[in-house]
């Protein structure tokens, strides 16, 4: 069974800035786009995207499939930093939805972003 840090788990439940408020950060992660997804997004989003992650099951709204073709419709690479930068609520999405600007730079989500793209099925 995957090991899931509680960091990671307690920022998808409960939001970032209280689970550091906790003294709890989650580990850093490398440049690497499918290494910042599995340590950051799949928790929630699901090791392929389809947004059946482990803790989605707790979660109301679901997490985002990236696999579904539909999310990606009208999605630029603006917005999705954004969404992932600030947390849902910058875009009118869930609170559930963590802000990782505080963890991730620029480069990590630009490859995470671009990671994420390669989950879409047509």
């Amino acid at each position: 069974m995957k090991r899931i840090p509680l960091a990671v788990v307690c920022a998808a439940v409960l939001g970032l800035a209280f689970c550091l408020s906790l003294g709890s950060t989650p580990a850093e992660a490398g440049e690497d786009g499918k290494t910042v997804y599995t340590t950051y997004c799949s928790t929630c989003h699901g090791e392929k995207g389809a947004g059946d992650g482990p803790a989605a099951a707790a979660l109301d709204p679901k997490p985002a499939s990236f696999s579904s073709a539909g999310f990606w419709d009208g999605k630029d690479d603006a917005y999705l930093k954004k969404v992932i930068k600030e947390g849902g609520t910058s875009v009118g999405k869930s609170p559930l939805m963590a802000a990782w600007g505080a963890v991730l730079d620029d480069a990590k989500i630009e490859a995470v972003i671009a990671y994420s793209r390669t989950l879409k099925v047509e």
